[in-house]
């Protein structure tokens, strides 16, 4: 009888320390998985992705992201887990030392596109659109009428692709098309900006091209060339590009505009975004955090005379 209890005891020891009897951990990614879809409702047909665990700089935490997905739109939500996988924090963490969107900044760090007011300027906007998006018409006219004539100096713009494919059929097209006018002459890329959001009603799939080219030919750009960059794709990497940023500093609709990092979605009005801007840049004077010439860069020691 004691053989057959000490038995007993060892298979319940062993069937304890199986993988099927350990306590649930946010680290596990099925279980931190099935724990968002609960606490989001999000249904099976949502695509969610759970990273890898990374440092914070936070003794016994750790950071999580959730990314959630669904045809062209995502979310994505950032989770601080304790080292034992038991506790689980939703939210953002900062470092006293630097700017609160210095990750953002970070990635939005300026690369060759359509840009307009002052390289250096101390106030960075960022402006992510779809060329087939109604609201990104509104919100590319009220930009065009007021950012650089109220901010001649203290203001830099850039714009990127953000098509849309799944909802709108010539989002990329448009895009690619806007990257090759920029390739040829980079000024009048703002022309092609300003006559896609004008002809948005008017402009289809079957005929963009037809009507592009006559847009080349009413400004007197080079349209045999554009043309043929806009038939190779050319420049359809450099969409890709800008749309993987965008994904990178988590844009899920358009339009999306950053100030200085600062992340704001959806139509802002020109009041509420002047009301930013002028913040940021009475902030700017002393901060030198954010902006073109945030003074931060570091740069080794040179002999040469200046």
């Amino acid at each position: 009888m004691r053989q057959i209890l000490s038995a007993l005891l060892v298979l319940t020891a062993a069937f304890a320390q199986t993988p099927s009897a350990k306590q649930k951990s946010f680290l596990d990614k099925p279980t931190l998985e099935s724990y968002v879809r609960h606490l989001f409702v999000w249904p099976a047909q949502i695509t969610v992705a759970v990273s890898d665990p990374k440092p914070t700089g936070i003794d016994g935490i750790v950071e999580v992201s959730v990314t959630g997905s669904l045809g062209g739109a995502s979310q994505v939500a950032n989770f601080f887990v304790s080292k034992n996988g038991e506790k689980v924090i939703q939210g953002q963490s900062f470092d006293v030392k630097e700017n609160p969107f210095k990750a953002t900044i970070d990635k939005l760090k300026a690369e060759l596109g359509p840009a307009i007011g002052t390289s250096g300027a101390p106030v960075v906007v960022t402006i992510f659109s779809d060329f087939q998006c109604p609201y990104c018409k509104e919100e590319g006219k009220m930009l065009r009428a007021n950012l650089i004539q109220t901010y001649s100096k203290e203001v830099r713009a850039y714009f990127k692709d953000f098509p849309l494919e799944q909802i709108h059929n010539w989002a990329k097209p448009a895009a690619i098309a806007g990257r090759c006018v920029f390739r040829e002459e980079q000024a009048k890329s703002w022309d092609f900006h300003d006559w896609v959001f004008d002809k948005q009603d008017q402009l289809k799939l079957e005929d963009f091209r037809a009507k592009f080219e006559g847009f080349l030919n009413d400004k007197k750009i080079n349209a045999p060339n554009v043309l043929k960059c806009y038939d190779s794709k050319s420049t359809e990497d450099d969409v890709n590009r800008s749309f993987n940023l965008g994904r990178a500093v988590e844009v899920t609709s358009t339009p999306t505009i950053f100030v200085n990092g600062r992340k704001l979605a959806g139509n802002v009005s020109w009041p509420q975004l002047k009301q930013i801007i002028d913040f940021e840049v009475e902030y700017q004077k002393t901060a030198k955090n954010a902006g073109e010439d945030c003074g931060c860069d570091i740069s080794l020691p040179s002999l040469l005379p200046k």
